[in-house]
């Protein structure tokens, strides 16, 4: 018969398999984002790192795979707080809207094949759903009340309000490229709701994977 290992502690038993998806996901964010400092031409360059984290997909990725960590570490001494608990949906959350705006918006707009080359196969992709599914699945540590579900609109109304002001509203000269291409024909309300909206519906859905 096979056994399953787990990792107990006073409210909840977390298979290992869920401290090494984990682990997983930050190392292969941490690779990842050492390569975000090579420019288009191969060569490293730390202004290309630097710019990198204009972008949701590295900050919520950094975050997640933070996240992550704490929560692989704290298993392993045979608790989690509940407020590692919380940052991991949190972190989760985010990179749950990161994945669904490739899926969604940029692979259609700007073609799968380039969200999903190099690194953008990990941070896209593979990242994320490896965290949305250890955290709905594997770490049901504590309760998930829609009040507190809805802290993880918070990475996209924060991140959200940054880039309408650096993309739309401060002087031309000190703008932020429209890399997402949410301000395209001026239609930057549209796209803000939409983000907001996204949001939301990623913790409904994922408080609904959660009790499944």
């Amino acid at each position: 018969m096979t056994k399953i290992l787990f990792v107990c502690h006073g409210k909840t038993c977390l298979p290992l398999m869920d401290v090494f998806l984990n682990l997983l996901v930050f190392l292969a964010t941490a690779v990842s984002f050492i390569f975000c400092f090579r420019d288009r031409d191969g060569i490293w360059s730390w202004k290309s790192g630097i710019r990198s984290l204009r972008f949701f997909t590295i900050l919520s990725n950094l975050f997640c795979a933070c996240a992550s960590l704490a929560v692989a570490l704290s298993s392993l001494q045979g608790t989690i707080p509940h407020g590692i608990w919380l940052l991991k949906y949190v972190a989760a959350s985010s990179v749950a809207v990161t994945f669904l705006t490739v899926m969604f918006f940029l692979g259609p707009t700007q073609g799968y094949k380039e969200q999903l080359k190099g690194w953008g196969l990990f941070l896209h992709l593979i990242c994320p759903v490896l965290a949305i599914l250890s955290f709905c699945f594997l770490e049901r540590a504590y309760p998930l009340s829609f009040a507190v579900s809805l802290l993880g609109m918070l990475p996209v109304v924060l991140y959200g309000a940054l880039y309408l002001y650096k993309v739309v509203l401060v002087p031309e000269e000190s703008r932020w490229e429209d890399f997402y291409g949410f301000n395209k024909g001026g239609k930057w309300r549209m796209s803000f709701t939409a983000m907001i909206v996204g949001a939301f519906l990623v913790c409904v859905i994922l408080r609904l994977l959660c009790r499944v």
